[in-house]
């Protein structure tokens, strides 16, 4: 059960009537925010002595799943069902019953999709409460009607068909939502359909079943379909980037799916199919990477060094499946190198807090909601690499130095593997990203800070990490780039005393170009999900009154609709 604000309960009654239910005589009742069913007779514990007033259960409107007239043959059907509790067929007294289905929040964040259904006599009482629910469901503009699904077969463990048809599939066609579905059949092709193919006034969101891999594909489609439509050219590092106005939703189908786990706390289909069917809307900053005046790909997360690494070895793996990762990790770790290079970037300004102040980014996060607006932030970080170019000062820092790892995180980067990630209170929508600089150091020392990502202790507190909240920043490697005057995007050659290199991991995609520059796009896309929720330490006390009594209220219950 979720808590409810006192305005959602002081809001006008739109329907409200006596009902039978598993448990006896309910009184229902409905507004336009909540729905409410609680007993009418009180619950007696004779051992005890004493009265206790009947239990209630409240759903917000807003996770209605979707509302049904029950039909004889679905009520039998359902009785002979072995994966359901059974639901008595209607008596006599009460022949007609709807059912209303709804999220119901269980453990580490997971939804589920709970049925409840009621009985009355009068088959217009019955019509009335499915057409009006429905109605107060329709009036949800945020609810998506028509969505654009694509489907990787081939990512994470190959089962992304499979968990489509199994889990997600039924969940839409019973919330009433449309889908187009295209089975990708190369790299890219998701990509490439929404620059150039897709009609996508025909929905209201775009869907990627599969893993961080198959959001890469939708992020860069949508966002680049976005710019082109706006005749905006994001080649420019400087470009104010037009924000996409459709949602995209992930259903995690991969080997980590770290961008799922760390807009909604975890990586379950059947939950995130919720996020997308109640339409929930959470944006998320972007970075924009360039080399040069040449665009190379939006991310959400970076990494040179160890975990670019990581990423070069095991593309020649790839027929390990996902235990190529565990192999090149142990292989890289063990080879211990290091990268010369500077880095600048631009801070964030203070109010941003920093990526150790305890924070933790959460639905409905204040930082988030609070952050300047994009055109501010453009005009301010503009003017400062404008004085950054004349004079090498301003607000800007420089850092030089022997590297192990340079990563930076828009999103806590978390995972079941890594459950606080790679910066732990990292926020979704605030307009910055946390760069993270680990140097040189002896390789204990460095698995000393890795083995910190799977534990809740601190893995910025070493000597030779530091972390930078920013809003931009640049790196350039000790040697030199010889680039392609015909093709920039082409890995480059290198020459002077350095002849080891590293590539940077773009949100599991190789760049081959060392010298980067990143810059925050702030909300630049919108997800179906709402942020990671604060979980209750508690169940409420109606729930709590109605686990320990339900054994005797069933019994009551059963004989009554016996009668």
């Amino acid at each position: 059960m979720t808590r409810l604000s006192g305005s959602m309960e002081r809001q006008p009654t739109i329907l409200s009537s006596e009902l039978r239910h598993k448990r006896g005589v309910v009184e229902v009742s409905l507004n336009s925010c909540i729905f409410v069913w609680k007993s009418k007779e009180k619950l007696r514990q004779a051992s005890c002595g004493f009265s206790q007033s009947g239990w209630s259960h409240t759903v917000k409107v807003c996770e209605i799943v979707a509302v049904h007239k029950v039909k004889d043959e679905d009520q039998e059907d359902t009785h002979n069902r072995k994966s359901r509790k059974k639901i008595k067929p209607p008596t006599q007294l009460y022949p007609h019953a709807f059912t209303v289905s709804y999220v119901r929040r269980t453990r580490q964040h997971q939804w589920r999709c709970s049925d409840v259904t009621f009985h009355c006599a009068d088959p217009g009482l019955c019509e009335q409460w499915v057409r009006v629910t429905n109605e107060q469901l329709s009036i949800l503009a945020s609810r998506p009607r028509s969505l654009l699904v694509y489907i990787n077969p081939y990512g994470g463990k190959r089962r992304g068909t499979s968990i489509y048809e199994q889990k997600v599939a039924p969940m839409f066609r019973r919330a009433g939502i449309s889908t187009d579905v295209i089975v990708t059949e190369r790299a890219n092709h998701a990509r490439d359909h929404l620059e150039t193919e897709a009609d996508l006034d025909k929905y209201d969101g775009v869907v990627c079943v599969g893993g961080d891999g198959m959001f890469s594909e939708v992020l860069h489609g949508l966002v680049t379909r976005t710019q082109t439509d706006h005749h905006l050219n994001y080649n420019q590092p400087d470009a104010e980037l037009v924000p996409c106005s459709l949602r995209i939703g992930i259903i995690p189908a991969g080997s980590t799916d770290c961008v799922c786990f760390a807009t909604v706390g975890t990586n379950d289909p059947i939950t995130s199919a919720l996020h997308i069917i109640v339409g929930d809307s959470q944006p998320m900053d972007v970075c924009s990477v360039h080399h040069g005046e040449t665009f190379l790909r939006y991310s959400v997360s970076l990494g040179y060094g160890f975990y670019g690494d990581v990423l070069a070895d095991s593309e020649r793996k790839r027929w390990l499946g996902p235990a190529r990762y565990d192999l090149s990790g142990v292989k890289t770790f063990l080879s211990h190198n290091y990268y010369e290079g500077t880095v600048s970037f631009l801070p964030a300004e203070d109010n941003m807090g920093n990526p150790r102040d305890k924070l933790q980014c959460r639905a409905g996060c204040s930082v988030c909601r609070h952050k300047r607006s994009s055109k501010d932030q453009h005009s301010e970080m503009s003017e400062e690499q404008e004085n950054f170019g004349r004079d090498g000062s301003s607000g800007w820092k420089e850092i030089h130095g022997k590297f192990i790892a340079i990563n930076a995180a828009s999103i806590s980067c978390a995972c079941p593997r890594s459950p606080q990630g790679l910066s732990p209170f990292a926020h979704l929508a605030d307009g910055t990203t946390d760069l993270i600089l680990v140097r040189k150091c002896s390789r204990f020392d460095f698995f000393r800070h890795l083995l910190r990502h799977t534990n809740k202790d601190d893995q910025f507190d070493h000597s030779f990490v530091e972390v930078h909240r920013v809003q931009k920043f640049r790196f350039q490697p000790a040697h030199h780039e010889l680039i392609s005057a015909e093709n920039p995007k082409e890995p480059p050659a290198w020459t002077g005393c350095h002849t080891s290199k590293s590539s940077w991991n773009c949100d599991g995609e190789l760049l081959h170009h060392a010298a980067i520059q990143a810059s925050v796009q702030c909300q630049l896309i919108r997800l179906f999900a709402r942020g990671i929720e604060e979980q209750q330490q508690h169940l409420p006390e109606d729930h709590y009154t109605l686990r320990a009594l339900e054994s005797n209220m069933d019994k009551s219950a059963d004989s009554e609709l016996d009668m």
